[in-house]
């Protein structure tokens, strides 16, 4: 049995699948989620990867919206579509209309025994509306990994990690079902960075210029890396063992307007939620290598 994604389909979460897909990791379903940019955006991004990437795997819509507030998105960072590039950006793709994730996530669910896994790289309100509407079914999911939240400061407010930020009651949601959680955080991220000289050379167009474009990003902000996020998530199920994983406490902000979306981690005796709070110094090297196995 594959793992299930959920996504809000930037460039580094087309990174994290394609690093899947390296490594032969079975994809059962793809599930978007309005975050990076609006959900149409998002699906945008998503069928224009599946046509320049032959994407095999079945692609369903998700939550337009947080839970219960208005969709901030990331594109004053990343741009309108929320993909940039230095040059080619992805096929157009024609219009389709996608089949709800929410039931297809359930279905998947309820329909297989082994194990079931899912890797979210974004917001998680697709996954606390099945949580809400489906709680055996959600109780099914013997693992969560997730890129968001920050032990330390954040990078979409002085205290909040993007993802955490773009929808808090979600992420309260899900850490109180008891569903196994394993975080990969802001500051697990910054440990794992590429540079320009690393962008590899060969990759099917427009992969090099969407990782070029990604790339602009930390140069913008004055540094001459960018920390690999969705990809070092990945890595939980690709390489399991560069990641080191520590049981933890979460509580996060959803009341305060300054401090909404800050995650707060302490110790416990033991716990369902552990965060990532070792990187192993390979770490980025396997992701950016994930990358060069795309040829054109």
């Amino acid at each position: 049995m594959g793992v299930w994604v959920d996504t809000d389909f930037g460039f580094d979460d087309l990174w994290a699948l394609l690093l899947l897909r390296s490594y032969d990791i079975a994809i059962d379903g793809v599930s978007l989620v309005a975050g990076n940019s609006t959900l149409e955006n998002v699906t945008r991004n998503a069928l224009g990867s599946r046509l320049a990437f032959d994407l095999e795997w079945p692609f369903y819509s998700g939550a337009a919206s947080p839970l219960k507030r208005p969709l901030q998105t990331a594109e004053r960072v990343l741009g309108p579509r929320g993909m940039q590039t230095r040059g080619e950006h992805l096929p157009e793709p024609p219009q389709e209309v996608l089949p709800p994730g929410e039931s297809a996530m359930l279905g998947w669910l309820t329909a297989n025994d082994g194990p079931r896994e899912v890797l979210a790289l974004g917001p998680l309100t697709n996954l606390a509306h099945l949580a809400i509407n489906a709680p055996d079914a959600f109780a099914r999911i013997d693992r969560l990994v997730w890129m968001g939240g920050s032990s330390g400061q954040g990078n979409q407010t002085p205290y909040a990690e993007f993802n955490a930020h773009a929808d808090a009651d979600a992420v309260d949601v899900v850490a109180k079902t008891g569903v196994r959680l394993a975080i990969v955080d802001l500051v697990a991220c910054h440990k794992a960075t590429y540079g320009e000289k690393d962008i590899p050379t060969g990759m099917r167009a427009p992969l090099g210029d969407l990782m070029g474009g990604y790339m602009d990003i930390g140069i913008r902000r004055g540094r001459d890396w960018m920390p690999i996020y969705d990809p070092l998530a990945a890595l939980a199920f690709a390489h399991p063992n560069v990641l080191t994983f520590e049981p933890q406490a979460l509580s996060v902000d959803t009341s305060s307007a300054e401090t909404y979306g800050q995650t707060s981690f302490e110790p416990p005796d033991e716990s369902h939620i552990s965060l990532a709070t070792g990187v192993a110094s390979e770490a980025a090297s396997l992701c950016v290598d994930a990358l060069a196995t795309v040829t054109a």
